[in-house]
C-alpha cells in the first residue's frame, strides 16, 4: 500500500472545503421559497449539485488510481458516465445563467415570461441532454465492441478504458470543442449587449448592469478554465513522452487548476456576490449552528461580510 504524499493530502483538503461550502449553499437554496421559484437560483443549485458530484467522483478515482485499487468494470462505467455528463453540465449551466442575466438586463419586460420556473426545468432537461451526447457516443461503441463477461472483470478505473478506438477520442474532442465554441459566442454576445445597456443606463440601473457585466466576465473565466481542461490530455500525453515525474506533476497541476478551480468559483459568483443569497446563508445556515455562542456567530458573519465585500470589489 502506497503512503499518502503531500499532493494527495492537499487535494483531499481542497475537495473537503469545497464540498462543505457547496453543501451550505445547497441547504440555503432550499431554505426560502423564492430561491427555488427563480430561474437563476435553480440553475445555480444545478451547478452546485453537478460540482459536488464531479468533485466526489474525481477524488474517488484519484484515490483508487493512486493506490492501484481495482473495481468492477460495470461500477467504473457508471462512475465514468456520471462524471462525463457532469463535466459538461457545469459549462452549459454557466451559459444558461449568462443568458438569464442578458434577458434580465437587456429585455427586462420579458424576463418574467422567458425565465419562469417552467423554462428553468426545460433548460435543465436540454442541458443534460446535450451533456449526455459525447458519453452516449463513446459508450455505444464500447457496448458493441466488448462481451458481457468484460463487465464483471476487475480493473483500475480509467476513462481511457472505454475508448476502444482512437477516433472515439477525436470525435469526443471535436464535439467538446464545438460545444465550447458555441458557449463562448453566447457569452461574448451577452457581454457586448449588456455593455451597451450599461453605457446608456444611469443611477441604480447602471450599478445593476455593471454588476451583470462582472458576473458574465466571471462566467467567461470559468468557461475558459473548463475549455483548457479539454486540452489537458493532449498536453499530458506529450509530457509523458519526455519524463514520467514531470507528467505526474503536470497532471496534478491540471487537476487543481482546471478541474477544482472552476468548481470553487460558482459559490463566489452567486453565493457571496448575491445580496439575497448572502443574507440567507448568513442568517439561516451559519447563525443557527452557533445560537449558544453569539460571539462565534458574529465572527462568522464578519468573515462572510468581508468575503462578500471583496467579491463586490
Amino acid at each position: 500500500m502506497r503512503q499518502l504524499n503531500d499532493q494527495v493530502i492537499i487535494v483531499q483538503v481542497l475537495v473537503g472545503v469545497f464540498l462543505c461550502i457547496n453543501t451550505m449553499l445547497i441547504i440555503t437554496f432550499f431554505m426560502k421559497d423564492t430561491f427555488y421559484r427563480t430561474m437563476r437560483y435553480i440553475l445555480f443549485a444545478v451547478t452546485l449539485l453537478s460540482d459536488c458530484l464531479i468533485l466526489i467522483l474525481t477524488d474517488l478515482l484519484l484515490i483508487l488510481t493512486y493506490f492501484h485499487l481495482s473495481i468492477q468494470v460495470s461500477l467504473c462505467l457508471i462512475m465514468f458516465a456520471v462524471s462525463s455528463v457532469c463535466n459538461f453540465v457545469t459549462p452549459f449551466t454557466l451559459t444558461a445563467m449568462t443568458l438569464e442575466r442578458y434577458v434580465a438586463i437587456c429585455m427586462p419586460l420579458r424576463h418574467g415570461e422567458l425565465c419562469s420556473t417552467r423554462s428553468a426545468l426545460q433548460c435543465i432537461l436540454i442541458i443534460h441532454g446535450l451533456s449526455s451526447v459525447p458519453c452516449i457516443l463513446i459508450l455505444s461503441v464500447f457496448f458493441a465492441s466488448v462481451s458481457l463477461s468484460f463487465f464483471t472483470q476487475y480493473r483500475v478505473c480509467f476513462g481511457q478504458t472505454f475508448i476502444i478506438r482512437s477516433w472515439q477520442g477525436h470525435l469526443r474532442s471535436a464535439i467538446s470543442q464545438f460545444y465550447f465554441l458555441i458557449m463562448c459566442i453566447i457569452i461574448v454576445f451577452s457581454y457586448i449587449q449588456i455593455m451597451k445597456v450599461a453605457k446608456a443606463a444611469s443611477g441604480e440601473n447602471k450599478k445593476s448592469t455593471h454588476k451583470g457585466l462582472r458576473t458574465v466576465a466571471l462566467h467567461a473565466f470559468q468557461l475558459l478554465l473548463c475549455l483548457i481542461q479539454l486540452w489537458c490530455p493532449f498536453i499530458e500525453d506529450a509530457v509523458l513522452q519526455i519524463n514520467f515525474m514531470l507528467y505526474v506533476n503536470v497532471r496534478y497541476f491540471n487537476y487543481i487548476m482546471f478541474s477544482l478551480t472552476p468548481r470553487c468559483l460558482s459559490p463566489l459568483i452567486y453565493g457571496l456576490r448575491d445580496d439575497k443569497f448572502f443574507l440567507a446563508l448568513r442568517y439561516h445556515v451559519l447563525c443557527p449552528l452557533f445560537r449558544k455562542n453569539n460571539y462565534i456567530c458574529i465572527f462568522c458573519c464578519i468573515v462572510l461580510l468581508l468575503l462578500g465585500c471583496s467579491c463586490y470589489g
